[in-house]
């Protein structure tokens, strides 16, 4: 009976330690997963949020203080992105310069911004 006795009492810390240890897996895994999707989802999109309000103020304020009459085309620029960075309308670059073709826009180039003075 005796032997029976130490062979369940065995058992029965070996259960204890492997349920203590599950717990704590358990606990691990959920401080990992938790760790993991806060690394998405805080502080950082907190900042990327920020930096784009900083650079849409920074884009207003370089468009509006463009006060040159005209706009030399430098390389990779599209009609587009020369009317944000003056901050004249695509129409408006368009209607001062007939000739331009948006397609084709040549480094050296230059664009009208402004009415030309009577």
């Amino acid at each position: 009976m005796e032997s029976s006795t130490r062979f369940s009492s065995s058992l029965g810390r070996r259960s204890i330690f492997a349920r203590i240890a599950a717990v704590i897996a358990l606990v691990g895994a959920g401080v990992a997963i938790y760790l993991v999707v806060m690394s998405f989802t805080g502080e950082d999109s907190e900042k990327k949020s920020n930096d784009r309000k900083g650079q849409n103020e920074q884009t207003k304020k370089q468009s509006n203080s463009f006060d040159e009459p005209t706009y030399t085309v430098v390389g990779g620029d599209t009609l587009s992105g020369i009317a944000e960075k003056t901050g004249v309308p695509v129409a408006k670059l368009q209607r001062l310069n007939p000739d331009l073709d948006a397609e084709t826009l040549n480094a050296g180039q230059v664009l009208n911004l402004q009415e030309p003075d009577a």
